[in-house]
């Protein structure tokens, strides 16, 4: 069965084998969604949470770089890798912080201005092309997006601000993240973001540290276990396919969340979450059946 597996997952295209890896993605990051929330919720701060992912990043990436040896994550890129997790820990700040004060769907929804920028950086710095496949996914993603956002005054409080600028933030370290699949292996970029964002996180969250107890400990090892999934999903899809083709999927992880936040938190949801779902879905896979024709042709 799993040769079988093996030899079908063979026929698939670079794109649909991207697709397959960024449902890990949407899964994983809503975890990490759920589990900040509980954090947050039950007083832990910011800082903390995010020391406690690089620490439990670490003692799960280091027995594997152990076992495989060192020259495994050995690199010469480690500027890029500086400036890529340097981008990446304070996006996640303004998102973990946007967490613990917005409905888990707006947060998500105001992320989702960050392929925009995935695109337009893309093109510019990556020499991708942006084609009208790639096109119509990004623009059917920010319209349902709208949708289900519904910005008004309301909607741009400082904390949905403070998200945007995070998305800003995720766009950039998406990029940097593509330039290092080139040259750099999905388990090197992984321990490279435990490493360096350990330090970059100790500090601050020894200055506010509160005791962990209980069901915590829990949600604060799901943060680290499903951030080192996530962006072992994210890392291994931006490998077999463009930025451009690839970011936009998140963008179903907008109704996911949604449907989580009323379900696991009792945040409302309405119809016109359903209306913004159908249109992401809809994009999605009107590129991704594009791309996928292109690349078998």
């Amino acid at each position: 069965t799993c040769q079988s597996s093996a030899e079908n997952d063979l026929t698939l295209s670079p794109v649909l084998r991207a697709a397959v890896w960024m449902m890990g993605t949407l899964v994983s990051f809503s975890m990490v969604g759920i589990a900040t929330r509980h954090l947050t919720d039950g007083g832990l701060p910011v800082f903390q949470i995010l020391f406690l992912r690089a620490a439990v990043g670490l003692v799960i990436l280091t027995p594997i770089v152990m076992w495989g040896g060192w020259l495994t994550v050995r690199t010469r890129q480690w500027p890029l890798h500086l400036v890529r997790n340097t981008l990446h820990f304070g996006a996640s700040y303004a998102w973990y912080f946007g967490i613990a004060v917005l409905p888990l769907a707006n947060v998500f929804a105001i992320e989702f201005t960050a392929p925009i920028w995935v695109a337009v950086l893309a093109v510019i710095i990556l020499r991708e092309k942006l084609n009208w496949t790639r096109a119509t996914a990004i623009g059917a993603g920010l319209v349902g997006v709208l949708i289900i956002l519904r910005p008004g005054f309301e909607s741009f409080s400082p904390a949905s601000l403070v998200v945007l600028v995070s998305a800003l933030g995720f766009a950039c370290a998406h990029i940097a993240t593509k330039g290092l699949t080139r040259n750099n292996s999905v388990l090197k970029v992984l321990f490279w973001m435990a490493l360096m964002q350990f330090p970059m996180g100790i500090g601050p969250a020894i200055a506010v540290w509160t005791p962990i107890e209980g069901i915590a400990w829990f949600w604060a090892a799901t943060v680290g276990v499903s951030a080192v999934s996530a962006h072992f999903c994210l890392t291994r899809a931006l490998s077999l396919a463009d930025a451009s083709v690839v970011v936009p999927m998140d963008f179903l992880r907008i109704p996911l969340i949604a449907v989580v936040g009323l379900l696991v938190f009792g945040e409302a949801i309405d119809g016109w979450v359903i209306v913004g779902a159908a249109i992401i879905f809809a994009g999605l896979y009107y590129s991704v059946r594009r791309e996928h024709r292109g690349a078998t042709a």
